[in-house]
């Protein structure tokens, strides 16, 4: 049986696609603002599933109903990604590149996973979007005004996966 890591390689080299975290998909669930941004990127856009915990304990947060809210989920076509060895790892690694941002753990986990994927990282935590990373990332909230930020050097190395 292939690793999930096998596939997500072989993947990433011939696909770049949208990596959502959890305030963009909160966003978009809300109809919040920047929610138009995700409206049309949001089919087969890939999650986390450390990010889409955040997104469940956000409905039990606030009464909600967790299985209604993952048969929603569903229905939009996102494609989950197990948190495995080797996303611990990297997200690990992201940690001294990003600890003056403030990033918690689900927000490394998701750039860790838009790294590996070479994907266009989604956010509306401007936190996030000032991450020096070598992929780009769209603040959702200021996509009007600025379609997508710079990729920037990352001082963590992540390519180098065994």
């Amino acid at each position: 049986m292939k690793s999930f890591r096998s596939i997500a390689t072989r993947w990433r080299a011939s696909v770049s696609r949208a990596v959502m975290d959890a305030s963009a998909l909160l966003a978009l669930l809300l109809q919040e603002p920047g929610a138009e941004v995700m409206e049309h990127d949001v089919q087969g856009a890939a999650l986390s599933t450390v990010n889409y915990s955040e997104v469940l304990k956000k409905v039990v947060e606030r009464g909600g109903d967790v299985s209604a809210a993952m048969s929603m989920l569903s229905s939009l076509g996102l494609d989950l990604f197990p948190f495995e060895e080797w996303h611990a790892r990297d997200a690990a690694q992201l940690f001294p590149s990003t600890k003056d941002h403030g990033l918690s753990f689900a927000d490394r986990a998701c750039l860790a996973l838009a790294i590996d994927l070479d994907g266009t990282l989604y956010t509306a935590d401007k936190r996030l979007a000032d991450v020096p990373a070598p992929i780009e990332i769209v603040l959702i909230r200021q996509a009007h005004s600025n379609p997508a930020s710079q990729r920037k050097p990352v001082k963590s190395s992540l390519k180098s996966k065994s």
